[in-house]
């Protein structure tokens, strides 16, 4: 059976401590708990002591990442796009710096293990996808691939 990992990164406005930063973090406390009751959330990775990757680092703000596992690719559609997790979405502008150019916020890959999951591997799929693309090693929702490597559309 495989799972489905997911990276995704950001820059907030202010500093982590500022009040803005503080209601991103408790909104997203509040995200991360709704997952967790889905039972389709396998693993949630701590940020804390990874070093900040340079895609992450460059430019203004300050960088947020996360790393996740999910049963299934529908899953984490379903979870990315309703209750909590859309909420903050359409905050995302109150907290997280517009980017200048064209950027991607997230990359999704399948993974047969989580043992074999790392924010290594997270750093090299987004860089992966940032130089060819969307492909069966590393994508996004709007040119999804199922666990086979099959184009797939996710609703």
């Amino acid at each position: 059976m495989a799972f489905v990992s997911i990276y995704t990164v950001g820059k907030l406005h202010h500093h982590y401590d500022h009040p803005a930063s503080r209601e991103f973090f408790e909104a997203g406390y509040e995200v991360m708990r709704q997952a967790s009751k889905t039972g389709q959330l396998i693993e949630d990775f701590s940020p804390f002591g990874v070093p900040i990757p340079e895609e992450a680092a460059k430019g203004d703000g300050f960088p947020v990442i996360t790393l996740t596992v999910w049963k299934s690719l529908q899953a984490l559609y379903r979870f990315t796009y309703s209750g909590h997790h859309r909420q903050a979405m359409r905050n995302r502008s109150k907290w997280m710096e517009p980017y200048q150019e064209k950027h991607l916020s997230y990359v999704v890959w399948w993974t047969e293990k989580v043992k074999d999951v790392s924010w290594h591997e997270a750093f090299n799929r987004y860089n992966y996808y940032i130089k060819n693309g969307p492909t069966s090693f590393a994508f996004d929702f709007k040119q999804a691939f199922d666990e086979k490597g099959e184009t797939c559309v996710v609703k």
